[in-house]
C-alpha cells in the first residue's frame, strides 16, 4: 500500500476537528494536515448552535472556580466569533452554497410557570453574569418576547434579554468549514480509519493509503478514548462520558427572529427555539447522560421536547411539519470539564469533552491549540482542561446531591407533576430525591465527586461509572 507522510492528523470530523484543521492549515500553508473521520452520531451534526456565553450560566458558574473559567472562555470565544467567522467564509467563497449560515444575534431567556427554584437561580445567575462581566442583560416584559404562543399555564412570567448572544444554523456552518478546508492545497480529508503508532510517530491506515505523522490530534467527540487507549494504553486520560441529545427542525408556523430559550434545568441546556438559516425553527434539547455514545433517539426523551415545545414555547407548532429528526452526543469529561491540549505521549494531543461547548467554543479551542502545536505557545485558557489532569472537583459530595436533587425537582416541575396536597407529600418527594441521589452518591469510590449535572449515571449505570473510575483513580496513582 502506497505510504504518504503528513505534519499532523486530526482525527474527528466534527466542529472541533474541523476547526483545529483550518486553524492548523491556514495557520501554517506549508503544514500538510489531514483530516480523518466520518459523520453520523457526534454532536456538531445535531447542534443546535446558540453561541452563547451568558445563556448557559447558571448559579454554579458564577460560585464555582472551573465554573468562572468556562464562562470566561465562552466570552473570549464570543470576541473571537466575528474575524473567525469572516475568515472562514472568505476562504470558502461561492463554495460555502448558498443561502449563508443564519448567523445573527439576540436571545431571549424565559422564566415560565413550569419553572422550579433552580431556574429562577439560574434567572437571577445570567444577570448577575452581565453585570460582572460588563455584558447587556435587559428585563423586558414577556409579551414583548416575539414569536412566543404558549399555554396560559406555561406561559413566561419573566424574560431577560440579551442582545449580543449570537446563533447560527450549525449545519450550514459545518458546509462552509468544509468548503473552506476544499479550498486549502495542504489539507487531505480522508474516511475515518485505524490509527496505530509507528515508532516515535503515528499512521492512518486510510483506504488505498497508509498516512504517516509525527503528530495527531484526537477531537473524535465521545469516541476519543478509545482512540487514545489504543494508542497508548499508559496514559492517564480522564474517561469521556457522553449526554445523548435528541431535537427536531419544523416547518413554523411564523419567523423566529432570535433565540427562545429558558435557564439551564433538569441535567439539560433547557427548552429551546432556534431560527434556521432555511426559516424552520430548530427545537432542543434533551439530554441523557451515559458512559457510552447511543446510535438513535429515545422516544421518552423526544415525547418530552415536543411536549415542553408545545407547550412552553408555541401551542401552534401542532400543525408544524416535521423536517429533521436529530440525535447527537455530546462528549464531557467524567469530571464535568473539556480535555483539550497535550497528552504525555510525545506528539499526541486531545480535544473533547466540550459538552454543550463545542461549537461555540471552536474558534477559540481550535486557535489556542494550533498555537501550542506550531510554535510551542502555552495556552492560558487550555492550561485548566489537560487531558491527564487529576479529577476536577468544586463540589463536596454534598452539595453535588444538593445540586442533583434540585435538577430532579426541576424535571419534575417541568414534567407537570402534581404531588398529592395531603400528607405532606411535596416535601417528602423532595426529601426522596436527596436520599436516593445520597445512597447512590455513597456507592462511588472516594477520591472522586462525581459532578451534579452527570448524576444520573450514579443510578442508571452504577457498577460500570464506578469500575471506570477506580480504573482511573487507580492509574493515576499506581500507573498501569
Amino acid at each position: 500500500m502506497e505510504q504518504h507522510g503528513a505534519d499532523v492528523i486530526v482525527v474527528g470530523a466534527g466542529v472541533v476537528g474541523r476547526s483545529v484543521a483550518w486553524a492548523l492549515a491556514s495557520g501554517r500553508p506549508g503544514l500538510r494536515v489531514v483530516l480523518s473521520g466520518r459523520q453520523g452520531a457526534g454532536a456538531s451534526e445535531a447542534a443546535g448552535a446558540m453561541l452563547g456565553a451568558l445563556g448557559e450560566v447558571t448559579e454554579a458558574s458564577l460560585t464555582r472556580p472551573h465554573g468562572r473559567l468556562r464562562v470566561e472562555m465562552a466570552l473570549e470565544a464570543a470576541r473571537r466569533w466575528p474575524r473567525w467567522r469572516d475568515a472562514v467564509h472568505g476562504a470558502a467563497g461561492a463554495g460555502a452554497g448558498p443561502g449563508g449560515d443564519g448567523y445573527a444575534t439576540g436571545t431571549f431567556v424565559l422564566l415560565n410557570a413550569v419553572s422550579s427554584p433552580l431556574d429562577e437561580r439560574s434567572f437571577a445567575a445570567i444577570a448577575r453574569a452581565g453585570r460582572r462581566y460588563g455584558v447587556p442583560v435587559e428585563e423586558v416584559e414577556p409579551a414583548e418576547v416575539p414569536a412566543v404562543r404558549p399555554l396560559d399555564n406555561e406561559r413566561p412570567l419573566r424574560a431577560l434579554h440579551l442582545p449580543d448572544e449570537g446563533f447560527l444554523d450549525a449545519r450550514r456552518w459545518l458546509a462552509s468549514l468544509d468548503a473552506a478546508l476544499d479550498a486549502l492545497p495542504n489539507v487531505t480529508r480522508v474516511p475515518a480509519a485505524p490509527l496505530r503508532t509507528s515508532g516515535s510517530g503515528y499512521v492512518l491506515e486510510a483506504p488505498h493509503r497508509l498516512v504517516a505523522a509525527p503528530a495527531v490530534v484526537l477531537a473524535a467527540g465521545a469516541w476519543t478514548g478509545p482512540l487514545a487507549e489504543a494508542l497508548d494504553p499508559d496514559l492517564m486520560l480522564m474517561p469521556v462520558a457522553t449526554a445523548e441529545g435528541t431535537a427536531v427542525s419544523v416547518a413554523a408556523p411564523a419567523p423566529l427572529p432570535a433565540v427562545l430559550r429558558t435557564p439551564n434545568r433538569a441535567y439539560a441546556c433547557g427548552l429551546h427555539a432556534v431560527p434556521q438559516a432555511d426559516g424552520s425553527w430548530y427545537l432542543g434539547a434533551t439530554a441523557a447522560p451515559a458512559l457510552d455514545p447511543g446510535d438513535a433517539p429515545q422516544l421518552g426523551g423526544v415525547r418530552f421536547l415536543l411536549d415542553a415545545a408545545l407547550g412552553q414555547l408555541h401551542h401552534g407548532l401542532t400543525t408544524a411539519r416535521l423536517h429533521r429528526l436529530h440525535h447527537g452526543n455530546r462528549p464531557i469529561g467524567l469530571d464535568g470539564h473539556p480535555l483539550i491540549g497535550a497528552t504525555s505521549r510525545p506528539g499526541l494531543w486531545v480535544a473533547t469533552g466540550t459538552h454543550r461547548d463545542g461549537l461555540h467554543a471552536s474558534p477559540l479551542i481550535a486557535q489556542e491549540l494550533a498555537g501550542e502545536i506550531l510554535d510551542g505557545t502555552p495556552s492560558r485558557w487550555l492550561a485548566p482542561w489537560r487531558p491527564e489532569r487529576a479529577p476536577i472537583s468544586d463540589w463536596t459530595v454534598q452539595e453535588a446531591v444538593a445540586e442533583a436533587a434540585a435538577h430532579h425537582q426541576a424535571l419534575a416541575a417541568e414534567a407537570r407533576m402534581r404531588p398529592p396536597l395531603t400528607g405532606a407529600w411535596p416535601q417528602a418527594l423532595a426529601d426522596a430525591y436527596q436520599q436516593q441521589l445520597a445512597d447512590h452518591y455513597s456507592r462511588l469510590p472516594e477520591g472522586f465527586v462525581l459532578p451534579p449535572e452527570l448524576a444520573p449515571l450514579a443510578y442508571e449505570h452504577a457498577t460500570a461509572l464506578a469500575k471506570s473510575i477506580l480504573d482511573h483513580l487507580h492509574r493515576r496513582e499506581f500507573g498501569r
